[in-house]
């Protein structure tokens, strides 16, 4: 038996040049995930508020995020800022190592050159000389925007498969 993948018309014409925006894709998403899990190693203060730094230089100055637990969308990179810091001293006292995940990554261009993305992210914590385990399934949809050459988040909305 022949199986033949086709395209979908979206992506047919330029398939090559889809091939390589989704590989800046995946490597955006590998770099941002990158940074939060480095927050989770890093000890000193100092250390701490420059890996925050960079995750909210991901995003674009007028971001919104929406988180499951949060009454109201995080607005704006001070938004961020406030929240990536607060959760880092959540961790940082837990004592456990946190790491992500993102996979199963769907990327829809946009005619306005956005792009619309789709995907699921794992986090998991192991606690020192434990074995690690899952805390959330989520899935986690964003507009990206091209902004000085490289990708940023404009928009996130996470959803996590235990509140959903």
């Amino acid at each position: 038996m022949t199986v033949e993948l086709m395209a979908t018309a979206e992506h047919a014409p330029h398939r090559e040049e889809f091939a390589a925006l989704y590989a800046q894709v995946q490597q955006f998403y590998a770099h941002q995930m990158r940074i939060l899990d480095a927050d989770a190693d890093a000890d000193a203060d100092a250390d701490a508020d420059a890996v925050e730094e960079r995750w909210v230089a991901t995003f674009t100055e007028d971001a919104v995020v929406e988180l499951p637990l949060l009454p109201a969308p995080l607005r704006a990179r001070a938004g961020l800022t406030h929240y990536a810091r607060a959760a880092a001293d959540r961790r940082r006292r837990a004592g456990s190592r946190l790491h992500h995940w993102v996979g199963m990554l769907d990327v829809r261009p946009r005619p306005d050159g956005t792009l619309h993305t789709r995907c699921s992210a794992l986090a998991h914590a192991t606690p020192p000389g434990a074995t690690s385990k899952v805390l959330y399934v989520c899935v986690m949809e964003d507009v990206l925007v091209r902004t000085h050459g490289t990708w940023r988040t404009a928009h996130r909305r996470i959803t996590r498969d235990d509140l959903a």
